[in-house]
């Protein structure tokens, strides 16, 4: 008997085909009562073949109707069922998946189709979506397929990179040595020949030196002769003797006087040394410590590889929503919101300078809470869920709870008024000063204040110049100096800065970390965002439909942006999309 479902074909492949035999399927519904009836359509939805009378229920039954049936002979074969691996499946109900929701691109099982998309508007059959998407199974394999080809290139050029890796620490050692030999044979060479000068002067001067000493030896005899004389006459002479003597020796006496006083006169001094110049000569230190050359250790990225990986992704910016902040109700004044933070729901944290306030927004920038403050804030930082902090002349802990209600929770005093605040880990602050030689200090959450080992310039930040914020994953701190039109991104671990200059940074205040940890800065003088890399690079450039923007925060997923003005008269509160 043959099993219901398998599709039972008589069929000939071209190898071993007989005259006047032909392909036949037969009926599948027939087949399993034992009926060998020849096929005349396949149901797609039965999945099954169907002779003309089994195929006639699809006209009786009304919920039927909608099946497709196509003639068997147009069926080569029935496809076999395959073993998806559970990628057919439902995570959350583990039933088959047999719909496709067009409003939310999801897959959907029939739980999910009743349960949770019932509201949609276009919830369609697996299959017609497949009979409309025919050619994403060949986009996928050839994104697959470029995927492969990148990854093996990765691993080819990781393989290459590794054996010159090898073959260049060989070489500098081979380059050190050759180097040493080739000074070893310039110094054997400069012996040989200096010393062949040294010799050949050392032949001509022990000559001179031979022959002074030889005549000189001559006049101490001839000397020494005439002295034994002089004594003896002098002992044992007469007086005239004596006088012959002295008239007789005179004049041999004062020639031997003559010679040897010329060659007194001619006295001189030998000197052979060698010394070599003022940039040969080297300090007595070690090697390590005074080395002559230079090893370079660095990686580089070829022209050709940098656009398939992009270090710093460009940043594009798209309005949401936009509301103009004005004075209503209690406000004393025309709102400032000098500070700005996203909770991890979502909502917008907000605090208003001018009429000393902490506000609520959510996402569609509709204000949902408020609390009255005793002072003039100057930034917030959200801490977690529910816990804010706010800046004065000391730091405020705030609870805001899920139903936008804000409480007093803690004061920590400080000895230093902070302008901008955010977090640097779960137990510090970064903050940013005013009127002190410490631009940007470390507070921690009991309050307990302490500075970076980084040399900042010797300077005072007025109000309203300067602002900061930290990079945690590279322990950088940016600084902005509204005035001098500059950017400073300094790197902790090696105390060193990058000073970022640019004409499409005027007036820098606000900043924010942006997607892959990339700098996003109020340009009040240009009305815009400007987008720098961590190494001083400027990436991009968004015009904002605002003037003098003043305070800029991103969403922990990085996924939105909200930045305030201080344009009197003009002043907006603006919510923009963040894609790259």
């Amino acid at each position: 008997m043959a099993e219901k479902g398998s599709g039972n074909m008589e069929n000939n492949s071209s190898d071993d085909a007989v005259s006047g035999r032909i392909e036949q399927v037969l009926c599948q519904p027939c087949s399993s009562n034992d009926k060998q009836t020849v096929a005349d359509v396949f149901c797609s939805t039965c999945d099954e073949f169907q002779c003309t009378e089994c195929s006639n229920v699809h006209t009786t039954h009304a919920f039927l109707r909608n099946h497709k049936l196509v003639k068997a002979k147009e069926v080569k074969t029935k496809q076999i069922a395959f073993d998806m691996k559970g990628l057919d499946q439902c995570d959350e109900h583990h039933k088959v998946l047999e719909f496709f929701c067009e409003d939310d691109n999801q897959l959907c099982c029939s739980t999910c189709a009743i349960v949770d998309h019932r509201k949609c508007h276009s919830v369609v059959e697996i299959q017609t979506m497949a009979e409309r998407s025919a050619s994403t199974s060949s986009k996928l394999k050839i994104k697959l397929q470029e995927v492969r080809e990148k990854a093996e290139k990765i691993v080819k050029d990781a393989k290459s990179s590794k054996e010159q890796l090898d073959q260049d620490v060989k070489e500098v050692s081979l380059k050190v040595r050759r180097m040493r030999d080739d000074v070893m044979k310039m110094f054997d060479d400069l012996e040989v020949s200096v010393t062949k000068d040294a010799e050949s002067f050392k032949t001509e001067t022990l000559d001179k030196l031979t022959k002074k000493q030889s005549d000189n030896e001559k006049h101490i005899a001839d000397a020494t002769k005439s002295l034994e004389t002089v004594d003896n006459v002098h002992q044992n002479g007469t007086p005239s003797q004596q006088f012959i003597l002295e008239l007789r020796m005179k004049r041999q006496v004062d020639e031997l006087s003559s010679n040897v006083d010329k060659e007194c006169q001619r006295l001189e001094s030998v000197v052979v040394s060698f010394d070599f110049d003022e940039t040969l000569k080297l300090p007595p230190l070690s090697i390590s410590d005074c080395v002559p050359g230079q090893l370079t250790l660095k990686y580089s990225v070829p022209e050709t590889v940098k656009p398939l990986i992009p270090l710093d992704p460009i940043v594009r910016l798209t309005m949401i929503t936009s509301i103009d902040l004005k004075q209503t109700g209690d406000d004393v004044e025309k709102p400032l919101y000098s500070g700005l933070d996203f909770l991890p729901d979502g909502r917008l944290i907000a605090v208003d300078n001018q009429n000393k306030k902490c506000l609520i927004y959510n996402e569609k920038l509709e204000k949902v809470g408020s609390y009255q403050l005793s002072y003039i804030p100057l930034s917030v930082v959200v801490i977690s869920e529910e816990e804010v902090a706010i800046t004065s002349g000391r730091i405020d802990f705030l609870r805001v709870s899920k139903s936008n209600e804000i409480t007093l929770i803690r004061t920590c005093k400080v000895t230093t008024v902070y302008e901008s605040i955010c977090m640097k880990d779960e137990g510090n602050f970064v903050v940013g000063t005013y009127d002190d030689t410490r631009p940007v200090r470390i507070v921690s959450l009991s309050g307990e204040e302490k500075d970076f080992s980084i040399n900042f310039p010797n300077k005072k930040y007025p109000i309203d110049t300067s602002a900061c914020t930290y990079i945690r994953n590279s322990d950088k701190v940016v600084l902005t100096d509204r005035y001098e039109h500059t950017v400073y991104i300094y790197d902790i671990k090696s105390n060193t800065r990058v000073v970022v200059k640019d004409d499409q940074i005027n007036e820098p205040y606000g900043v924010a970390v942006g997607p892959s940890d990339c700098i996003l800065v109020c340009s009040k003088g240009t009305n815009s965002i400007v987008q720098i890399s961590q190494t001083g690079r400027i990436l991009s450039s968004y015009k904002l439909d605002m003037k003098l923007p003043y305070s800029v925060c991103v969403s922990k997923n990085k996924s939105l942006l909200a930045v305030s003005s201080n344009m009197n008269g003009e002043t907006k509160l603006q919510l923009l999309q963040v894609t790259y």
